[in-house]
């Protein structure tokens, strides 16, 4: 991976865009390479935007802000307007199909839409609480920035307690990653 990959990972507050971006951060760690994530909350208390900043690279990152990323991910209508800004004919804008009405927010300046129906899966095939878990597949499987293995041991390195207690869940979680890269595979 020669350049800087810049991400941009938006959602309402309690999505878990910030535990995604945190958990491919420890990931690009763990494989060796450099990366920085700048966790950005809405004004509300409850209920705001939350954009996740997160650049994975193979050199020093210099800046910690960009002005347009490689990738967006939006997981709300109101993500998608907040993260428009960030896109340019470079970016891959990935974004949930099961949100009303997003056809006529999307940006049309990006050089890639990837519709998924991330929030249809969870709730339909897994569990709404491994929604997180299917968008951070989708990231891994639209960005290429951590591999699947280290993404899986990222997530058993944050979540293990968890899975100790209900193994389950490992299975769950571990299923969610996979869906998640298969719909970005799918959307291609």
């Amino acid at each position: 991976m020669g350049k800087t990959v810049k991400i941009a990972l938006a959602g309402e507050g309690g999505q878990g865009v910030q535990s995604v971006a945190e958990i491919i951060a420890e990931a690009a760690n763990e494989e060796g390479r450099e990366a920085l994530y700048i966790p950005n909350f809405g004004v509300e208390q409850r209920g705001g935007v939350s954009i996740a900043y997160l650049q994975i690279g193979s050199e020093p990152i210099g800046s910690p802000k960009f002005q347009k990323a490689d990738v967006v991910i939006a997981l709300s209508d109101r993500a998608v307007v907040r993260t428009s800004r960030y896109v340019n004919e470079n970016t891959t804008f990935v974004y949930d199909t099961s949100i009303e009405g997003v056809d006529e927010l999307l940006p049309r300046n990006a050089g890639r839409l990837l519709g998924i129906p991330a929030l249809d899966v969870s709730k339909k095939e897994l569990h709404p609480r491994v929604f997180n878990i299917i968008i951070m597949g989708a990231v891994v499987k639209a960005t290429g920035v951590v591999s699947e293995a280290e993404a899986r041991a990222a997530i058993e390195k944050k979540l293990g307690y968890k899975f100790e207690q209900d193994p389950s869940l490992r299975e769950l979680n571990f299923k969610a990653i996979s869906r998640g890269m298969e719909l970005v595979e799918k959307a291609q």
